[in-house]
């Protein structure tokens, strides 16, 4: 235990060292709530934590915006980074490539179906961070970093039209954020606390759209 506390304090260096500093929905922040997810559905649920903490500590080492081509690229070449790091730490050999599976098994834009249980772990762990208060944060956040609207201004619910997740941040709460699905029990009830706050963000939302039209 005492050496894998040493590891996960190597591994947290690393990571706080290469992950980018300029998306604030991706970075070192986003990877240490994602570690404690993960972790904390491992307790649950099982799972090798030698795969899990640097799976899920390097998942995003590697990020492009959402709107650029090479994002489908970016858990392959995360899975690369991640590995390259873990053997200049000497990490077991053998644990190396079930690590870079689950980085890139994470993926949820690119609709894989995890093989592993620590895939599953960190898919669920990752998708954790786009429900409630975070989930709003984040998505404004990439909502700037695209370029991209706050809501459609003709219909802001999509009560006229399909959403769509390149058009504005509120479409990606109906294209995203509240159709997200799980594995794991664990991660299926810490959502079900989660998810009702984005609905509550929108009813307000209407509100104050409402009342400004109103007044």
């Amino acid at each position: 235990m005492k050496k894998l506390k040493t590891m996960i304090q190597k591994l947290i260096k690393k990571a706080r060292e290469r992950i980018s500093k300029e998306d604030s929905s991706h970075d070192f922040g986003h990877a240490l709530r994602v570690l404690a997810n993960a972790e904390y559905i491992a307790s649950i649920e099982g799972g090798d934590l030698e795969v899990i903490i640097p799976a899920a500590l390097f998942h995003d080492v590697v990020i492009y915006p959402k709107n650029d081509p090479l994002s489908k690229l970016a858990a392959t070449e995360s899975a690369q980074v991640a590995k390259e790091i873990l053997e200049t730490l000497d990490y077991p050999s053998e644990k190396i490539p079930l690590v870079m599976q689950a980085i890139e098994e994470h993926s949820y834009s690119n609709g894989i179906q995890p093989a592993l249980l620590e895939s599953r772990i960190i898919q669920d762990a990752d998708r954790l961070e786009i429900t409630g208060a975070i989930a709003i944060m984040r998505t404004f956040s990439s909502t700037g970093q695209m370029q991209r609207r706050f809501y459609d201004l003709e219909d802001p619910f999509c009560k006229q039209r399909l959403p769509g997740s390149k058009v504005s941040a509120i479409d990606f709460f109906y294209t995203r954020l509240m159709k997200v699905n799980f594995h794991t029990s664990a991660a299926k009830r810490l959502a079900k606390k989660r998810t009702p706050f984005l609905h509550q963000f929108l009813k307000q939302l209407q509100k104050e759209l409402t009342e400004v039209q109103e007044s």
